[in-house]
């Protein structure tokens, strides 16, 4: 029955990543592949965790898998929506304009729809953690809502500190280094990826194999946002714009995970 539901949760995404590229399209923007997968992996994801065991009716942990899922989703939603609506396309998409005119919709085309496999490999950890055997929720579901709880107010502060630096015109040459940007250059992928971390602490047990699987989100996105379409793509950027300012970041700054900064 799991495997039918991540079957159910790629298909849904492959419908709503389809609707993402059209709508980029017409818009000419891409950044709103960012903005459908990130609602759209919520709604189908929190779906995924509520679907019957056994005919019987969503349990405790079932709704409390659901609700990690939609307030992740709502929550990085509300950021992305307005930011893509209200700015320029974002680099990182405005890049495939270059060259062939005619192949740039087959090119953003192969960029958007593997997204949906990356949703169907998130509800691989998301699914086993909704459907664990015990009825009653335990210590091990309170660690996972501890973790959440760290993940989407360490996210949310991040995003909010950067806010607040880029809206000040005396920081328009400088490079982020204060609060949790002191301690990771990349704050807000990092709690990002905390946030699926709650799945392998809800399930993970070293006598069940099948559990391991729950490992799947993390490892899934820790390899997105650290090698794929997060840091690499901006930390480029960052050197075009910032050139040696940003290298002296870099040496003294953590790349992903938390350490305390290095000396200048």
């Amino acid at each position: 029955m799991p495997a039918m539901i991540v079957l159910g949760v790629l298909a849904a995404m492959l419908g709503v990543m389809l609707s993402a590229w059209a709508f980029g399209m017409a818009r000419r923007n891409g950044g709103w592949t960012d903005v459908f997968w990130t609602w759209g992996t919520g709604i189908v994801l929190a779906s995924a965790a509520l679907y019957p065991i056994y005919e019987a009716a969503p349990g405790p942990r079932q709704w409390l898998v659901a609700a990690f899922m939609l307030i992740w989703g709502v929550r990085l939603g509300l950021y992305l929506t307005p930011r893509v609506a209200g700015h320029p396309e974002d680099i990182r998409y405005a890049a495939f304009r270059d060259g062939d005119p005619k192949t740039y919709p087959w090119r953003m085309l192969f960029v958007t729809l593997p997204q949906a496999p990356a949703s169907a490999l998130l509800a691989i950890s998301v699914v086993l953690a909704a459907r664990r055997p015990e009825v009653d929720l335990d210590l091990r579901d309170a660690i996972g809502a501890a973790i959440f709880l760290i993940a989407i107010v360490g996210e949310t502060l991040a995003d909010r500190q950067m806010k607040r630096f880029r809206s000040n015109p005396a920081n328009k040459s400088r490079v982020m280094d204060q609060g949790l940007w002191a301690w990771s250059r990349h704050p807000n992928y990092f709690f990002q990826w905390l946030g699926w971390m709650v799945y392998p602490a809800m399930v993970l047990h070293i006598g069940q194999p099948l559990s391991w699987l729950s490992l799947t989100a993390p490892v899934v996105m820790f390899g997105l946002l650290r090698y794929v379409s997060g840091v690499p793509l901006l930390e480029a950027t960052m050197l075009k714009s910032r050139g040696d300012l940003f290298r002296d970041y870099q040496r003294r700054v953590s790349v992903f995970f938390p350490f305390p900064p290095k000396r200048a």
